[in-house]
């Protein structure tokens, strides 16, 4: 994708956005409400049309993706018309029914429906109705109709909320293995940035829609947030310096002070520290 653009009206929303996915490749994408998140995936998955800049999916623009092509995609929205009176594995078979003919000798499409109930822990309930699942068992089989036909990408927007710290736990051991040993491309939009960090590969930051920082969740914290912040005291007395790297300034300290070193306290940049400078200078701009 390089040069995107949307307007809607007399207002840019997004601004030279570019960024590319590698094949596995897990990549979330930040931003405050309003930053141009969901825009982009909707363009990406072929919802929205741009204004401008070029687009490319599994090598096709998304404008004019066909069957064939959406086939290969996955997308898992925040949230969808229920089906209530269906259950379970009724209509995760029924669904990986519209899958079957896009099969190929590199893809076998869909999951097998009892595969993928186990693979998103819904299997005590693949018998129940819809409409009876709790709020975190309904967004497991959001996920897995996202990924029934066995996508090569998939988009996530938002995907755990209301999921319980288990759940959530479990949906990100399922997205590493999806990257991992299927190959998938995953892009997810989160304001979880402790599951961004988890999670990705690569991280981007849109604000007031462009991607101002890009790279994984070290490389932003060393980029951005600056450096770590050391705290001692010595005979009493307290000290504080802030330090590019720690840990060969904590050696110098002990190899300096010894046994009279106390209270050592280490601070290091988070992404969340990352997150907020970016979001506040851009506000500033």
């Amino acid at each position: 994708m390089d040069g995107l653009r949307m307007r809607y009206g007399g207002t840019d929303v997004l601004h030279d956005v570019t960024l590319r996915a590698r094949r596995g490749e897990v990549l979330a994408l930040l931003g405050p409400n309003g930053a141009g998140k969901t825009t982009t995936i909707e363009i990406l998955e072929g919802f929205r049309l741009r204004s401008a800049g070029q687009v490319r999916v599994l090598g096709v623009d998304p404008a004019e993706g066909d069957e064939r092509w959406r086939a290969r995609l996955g997308v898992v929205l925040q949230s969808w018309r229920d089906h209530g009176k269906w259950r379970v594995r009724e209509l995760l078979a029924h669904l990986g029914e519209y899958y079957a003919p896009y099969s190929t000798a590199a893809v076998q499409r869909p999951w097998d429906a009892d595969e993928l109930i186990a693979a998103v822990g819904l299997t005590e309930h693949a018998g129940q109705k819809i409409k009876t699942l709790s709020g975190g068992q309904r967004r497991r089989l959001d996920v897995a109709i996202g990924i029934v036909g066995r996508p090569e990408v998939l988009f996530l927007d938002e995907p755990t909320a209301g999921f319980d710290p288990v759940a959530r736990h479990e949906f990100h051991e399922l997205v590493a293995r999806l990257a991992a040993e299927e190959g998938t491309t995953v892009v997810l939009t989160t304001h979880d940035l402790d599951e961004a960090g988890k999670l990705a590969d690569r991280i981007l930051v849109l604000a007031a829609g462009r991607i101002v920082a890009a790279g994984t969740e070290a490389e932003l914290t060393r980029q951005i947030a600056g450096e770590d912040e050391v705290r001692w005291t010595v005979d009493g007395q307290r000290f504080r310096e802030s330090v590019a790297e720690s840990t060969p300034f904590v050696r110098r300290l002990f190899g300096r002070y010894g046994e009279a070193l106390t209270e050592l306290e280490v601070r290091r940049a988070t992404l969340e520290d990352t997150y907020l400078t970016l979001v506040r200078q851009n506000e500033v701009a």
